[in-house]
């Protein structure tokens, strides 16, 4: 078939509803990695989906348990067609967060897709069912069009990402050789513009923990003990403020980054707005630097007392699960110590810090110089039309450090989602213009990778 046929065979592919009805069986499975989830419906994914799904276009399959006690299993797909042929690893995670289904629109269940105008509602359909299935039925396209696909590919199904990926990087390096390659070529994560492809090398780190003022068993009337007994809700409030000034700019000094050099500020300096409060953040940064070159603090929740139903009185404990966001240039190990420095210099000696549930991500950047980079940016500038912006990092986390510093690869991330899809929250969505391009792109590199094979294997990484 003609490179022009097979790429409107996978536009088609979407826009007759075929990807639509794939996508529906994908997110009917509750595959939730939270608390919310069940270990047997992890599995299922795996066994019932993503396993016949690859088999049907010639992938040897095997699922794996975790390493770890009490981890999600993990599915490896082999296709080698030729051991002289460069190998690309695609990876995905089909575990989603909490459906939290009482959050959603009403009507809308978050594990029932639902089609409203260009928008694919439901739970995994932007992060990262849908990126792993494009990505998938791309490869098949090329395969069913040429009967073989002209490199070999790897994939590496996991389903615990949304926990901090656990186990993962256990996994990695006891099967090192089952997933040697010369690329990771994967999606996860936003477009930075929905017109546009964004491509990204390395993601932002995220390391959550708690602070936690216990007092006293039990709470105590507000009138009665008023001014007699310390409010750890005001001392926790206290704490967490001490971390940030009033626009949320960090005051630990080993919490602030050294790697927003003149490169980096050069490669974020012509990306195109994004939406932002002018007077939140470091002060000094572009909004592009603020997200992508330099830290930031979360908070993700506060417990004390009962906000639906107050009571008089004061609690006797409080706690907030808070997060670091951070870029290559901090050091991870220094994050939790120089916290308890800071807090002790404050004189809150009674907050705790507690390290929370999942595991930490590591931030990383890979080298856009690589020649692995420069392939996929001129591939997805052909197809599209569009020269596509050209990330150091994502600004979100990921566990691409497993890749980078175990597998040793070059790390090629091509997202098919956009900022505004509500992932991790209610009405995730996914949009149908992106899937659309992101199937002809896909399409398109994986053929210029076949037709290319000769000159990019092998590649020093």
């Amino acid at each position: 078939m003609e490179r022009q046929t097979i790429l409107e065979e996978a536009s088609a592919y979407v826009l007759n509803g075929a990807l639509a009805a794939d996508l529906a069986r994908l997110v009917a499975h509750r595959s939730i990695s939270q608390s919310e989830g069940r270990p047997e419906d992890l599995r299922a994914y795996l066994t019932v989906e993503m396993q016949p799904m690859l088999k049907a276009i010639g992938f040897t399959c095997a699922i794996f348990d975790n390493p770890r006690a009490g981890g999600a299993p993990l599915l490896i797909g082999t296709r080698i067609e030729d051991a002289a042929l460069p190998t690309v690893l695609i990876y995905g995670h089909g575990d989603v967060c909490n459906g939290e289904a009482h959050r959603w629109r009403e009507g809308f269940d978050p594990f029932v897709l639902t089609l409203e105008g260009e928008r694919l509602y439901g739970r995994g359909t932007a992060d990262n069912k849908i990126q792993h299935l494009i990505n998938i039925k791309a490869l098949e396209q090329v395969i069913r069009a040429k009967r073989h696909l002209g490199f070999n590919a790897k994939i590496i199904i996991e389903m615990a990402e949304e926990t901090g990926s656990f186990g993962l990087r256990e996994f990695f390096e006891a099967h090192k050789p089952a997933l040697s390659a010369d690329v990771l070529i994967a999606s996860d994560g936003p477009r930075l513009a929905v017109d546009t492809p964004t491509m990204f090398m390395g993601s932002r780190g995220g390391l959550s923990f708690d602070l936690v003022v216990n007092l006293r068993e039990g709470d105590h009337h507000s009138g009665n003990f008023g001014g007699l007994l310390a409010d750890p809700v005001i001392i926790l409030s206290h704490a967490i403020a001490s971390l940030t000034d009033q626009r949320g700019q960090i005051q630990i000094p080993e919490w602030r980054p050294t790697s927003l050099t003149p490169d980096i500020r050069a490669a974020l300096r012509d990306l195109p707005p994004r939406r932002h409060d002018a007077d939140w953040g470091e002060k000094d940064l572009t909004p592009s630097e603020r997200v992508f070159g330099w830290n930031s603090l979360a908070v993700l929740a506060i417990a004390a007392g009962n906000i639906k139903a107050p009571q008089n009185a004061i609690s006797g404990s409080a706690r907030a699960t808070c997060q670091l966001r951070l870029v290559v240039g901090t050091d991870m190990d220094a994050i939790l110590p120089a916290l308890r420095r800071h807090l002790d210099a404050q004189g809150l000696t009674m907050v705790e810090i507690q390290t929370s549930k999942g595991e930490p991500f590591k931030p990383t950047r890979f080298s856009p110089d690589h020649p692995w980079v420069s392939f996929v940016e001129q591939s997805i500038a052909r197809s599209s039309g569009k020269a596509p912006h050209v990330l150091p990092n994502l600004a979100g986390s990921l566990p691409n450090d497993a890749f980078t510093d175990i597998l040793g690869l070059p790390t090629i991330w091509v997202p098919h989602s956009h900022a505004e899809c509500g992932q991790h929250g209610p009405n995730e969505h996914a949009l149908l213009p992106i899937a659309e391009e992101g199937m002809r792109i896909m399409t398109a590199l994986f053929l210029d990778i076949a037709d290319n094979a000769g000159s990019l294997k092998p590649v020093t990484n």
